[in-house]
């Protein structure tokens, strides 16, 4: 009993004080994009907090659960993750957004990918300890990229390039932290941005769209580009302190694009202005900090590598979801981390802070 305490004591009480703030926000944010005069306490509401709630649930038993435990299960929870990708293509798996990658399971909707992301983090982890005396030969990182290639090629299958791109920055930024030699890094880095082209050219129509549309952001005839442009109008015109909550022009009359989701971050900056859209990205940079400092002081090299996986995979998807909102990154299916609307999100990035704060507080001493 007294181990529990001690370790309840090491808890990084900052991240929950954040991730708190992140519920407050969300919930009030998917509020104002259905307000109509007065509040009304949708289903999309309800689901976020039954998702908040299963995630503090979840958070509740990671933290006890010692990380090194994964450490010996990474066989089985590789395969049983590519098994779990592939249950989208069973009769419980539905399409949305033109992405076959959920499961309809009665009311609830599950999509495998995003938990997926947090168990690739675990075997990857993994992966780089038992061969980082290897990492400054071209062989191990070609291995390293047979590693990773069957997940984005089942996640790029279900037409999800968004999350495909998660898997590589994660890969990418833990490879780089477990001390690849850094100039076959940087060359290897450039021959896959100077394969993109003939990438390019095995997307998808829709992929095509978004790239073509990104890359000519002044032609609206261009899939995306108008609601960014309808984003971009929505952000600029909230100024310096916003139009009020519950009081976006452009969110009332349905000019945003999947307001509750994708870009919800352009509703906070027009109802709030400058300054909220500022607050929100000042609590990010804290939350990321926190998880930074966190990986440096893990008492292990797993440890630090599980947790820069977090903190890469919360990086990009912060940085695109705010990046699409203005224009200076492509249109993707990447929510905004604990503030989007999604019960699949949710529950991810609970499950994340739950390792994150278990390395915490096992980086500690704990005196009995």
């Amino acid at each position: 009993m007294n181990y529990f305490l001690n370790l309840i004591k090491n808890i990084d009480r900052w991240l929950i004080v954040i991730v708190l703030c992140f519920l407050g926000i969300s919930v009030v944010m998917i509020s104002s994009t259905a307000y109509a005069g007065s509040f009304v306490l949708t289903r999309k509401i309800i689901v976020q907090l039954v998702a908040y709630a299963l995630g503090f649930l979840i958070l509740a038993v990671i933290v006890f659960l010692d990380y090194k435990m994964f450490e010996t299960m990474e066989r089985v929870i590789y395969i049983g993750s590519l098994l779990f990708l592939l249950t989208v293509y069973t009769p419980l798996g539905d399409n949305q957004f033109g992405a076959q990658g959920w499961l309809q399971i009665g009311p609830l909707n599950l999509q495998p990918a995003e938990l997926v992301k947090v168990s690739f983090i675990l075997v990857f982890a993994n992966y780089l300890c038992r061969h980082m005396e290897e990492l400054h030969t071209l062989g191990s990182l070609i291995k390293c990229g047979l590693y990773l290639a069957p997940f984005v090629l089942l996640v790029l299958k279900q037409n999800d390039l968004g999350n495909a791109l998660v898997f590589c920055v994660i890969a990418a930024v833990m490879i780089f932290m477990a001390g690849v030699d850094g100039k076959l890094y940087a060359t290897c880095i450039g021959a896959v941005m100077a394969c993109a082209p003939i990438a390019y050219q095995f997307m998808e129509t829709h992929q095509k769209q978004r790239i073509d549309a990104f890359l000519n952001p002044d032609n609206l005839d261009l899939p995306g580009n108008y609601h960014v442009w309808m984003s971009k109008i929505a952000i600029g015109s909230g100024g310096l302190f916003g139009k009020g909550l519950f009081h976006g022009t452009q969110k009332e009359l349905k000019f945003i694009p999947v307001k509750e989701s994708d870009f919800i971050f352009a509703v906070i900056v027009e109802e709030l202005g400058f300054i909220g859209g500022a607050c929100v990205i000042g609590l990010y940079a804290a939350f990321l900090y926190r998880i930074l400092k966190i990986a440096r002081n893990a008492k292990d090299y797993y440890g630090g590598l599980i947790a820069i996986g977090i903190f890469a995979m919360f990086l990009f998807q912060i940085f695109e979801n705010i990046g699409m909102t203005i224009g200076v990154m492509p249109v993707t299916g990447i929510t905004l981390p604990f503030i989007s609307y999604g019960g699949s999100s949710i529950i991810t990035n609970m499950l994340a802070l739950g390792l994150v704060l278990n390395i915490s507080m096992r980086s500690k001493l704990i005196n009995f």
